[in-house]
């Protein structure tokens, strides 16, 4: 259904022209996603996580077509989906991919009411236009993500994050999509609500064939919703594998880094390895490895060569030392 291929997009945020001409100082480009690749198969879900900054929302708005790549492609059910998003057939597209944003405090018009929130990719792409089957096709979204059809009269600013929230899901079926883009949706939610939200999207994704990209920071959330995990770090994906696979046996050190780094009920008592270090600069990202300085098996050759994201034994890793065999 989706296949990312070399996704980059960089970022111009030199100073302006004039000061770089009496400074002397050249232009400066962030790298913020530098060559991701990904299929998601049809009905599954692919996490993607991270540190903050490291790329998973570019990557994100990517595929929805609010950026356009620097390079690299991205693949909607056969088609070329970045040529279609500037061709004539760019409503029909979009109507089959929508997205879910982080903040659902931020996401909604609070001049609007629910109904009108949620009717407006209806009526946007013709699928209803009077306005008995409109609230009728509201009243069914908002039940299927456990609203009351009366509820369509009140404004966000009556509701929780969590119903909130809801009321996003709600606006993203309304259009029969078949491909849902989950920046981080729980992120602002208390963990009780996060667990209602995640059990409504994973029934909807069983109903009705969903194909998720679900983005967090949170390890937990993407064990329990994923069925493949890809870890970024410095706008690269390091290591892509199943879920049972990356959680039982990580193979790249910042995945196991990462995973230390989580409180674990039968290991009370014993002493956490805390997550090392900084991220480095994106605008002055280390020669090689990006996470050389921070790796304790880096060496000489991980200071000087970028790792290619190479398969072994069924894991995507990008690490000199496990293809050495040191790690």
């Amino acid at each position: 259904m989706v296949q990312a291929l070399d996704l980059a997009k960089s970022f111009d945020v030199s100073p302006p022209l004039l000061d770089r001409v009496l400074e002397h100082r050249p232009r400066r480009m962030l790298h913020a996603v530098d060559g991701v690749s990904f299929d998601i198969a049809k009905g599954r879900t692919l996490g993607l996580v991270g540190e903050s900054g490291c790329g998973k929302s570019t990557v994100a708005r990517l595929l929805v077509g609010l950026y356009r790549p620097t390079r690299g492609s991205f693949s909607f059910d056969g088609q070329d989906a970045h040529a279609a998003y500037r061709s004539a057939g760019a409503r029909d597209l979009r109507r089959r991919i929508q997205m879910i944003f982080q903040d659902p405090y931020a996401s909604l018009n609070p001049r609007w009411t629910v109904e009108a929130i949620v009717a407006e990719p209806l009526r946007e792409h013709g699928m209803a236009r009077r306005g008995d089957a409109v609230r009728e096709r509201v009243g069914e979204l908002l039940r299927s993500v456990g609203l009351v059809e009366r509820d369509m009269q009140k404004y966000p600013h009556q509701f929780s994050g969590g119903q909130r929230q809801r009321i996003s899901i709600a606006r993203a079926l309304a259009t029969h999509p078949d491909f849902l883009v989950c920046d981080e949706p729980t992120s602002a939610l208390d963990v009780s609500v996060q667990a209602q939200v995640l059990n409504i999207m994973k029934d909807l994704q069983r109903e009705r064939g969903l194909t998720y990209l679900f983005i967090s920071h949170n390890l937990a959330v993407v064990r329990h919703v994923s069925d493949e995990v890809g870890v970024m770090y410095l706008g690269r994906i390091v290591e892509l594998a199943g879920t049972h696979r990356l959680f039982g046996q990580p193979r790249h050190p910042y995945t196991r880094m990462l995973l230390e780094a989580i409180p674990k009920l039968h290991d009370t008592g014993r002493a956490r390895t805390p997550v090392q270090g900084e991220v480095p600069n994106p605008l002055d990202p280390p020669a090689g490895c990006t996470f050389h300085p921070r790796c304790p098996y880096a060496n000489e050759r991980c200071r000087q060569e970028r790792p290619a994201l190479l398969e072994f034994e069924g894991i995507q890793v990008a690490c000199h030392g496990v293809e050495e065999g040191r790690l």
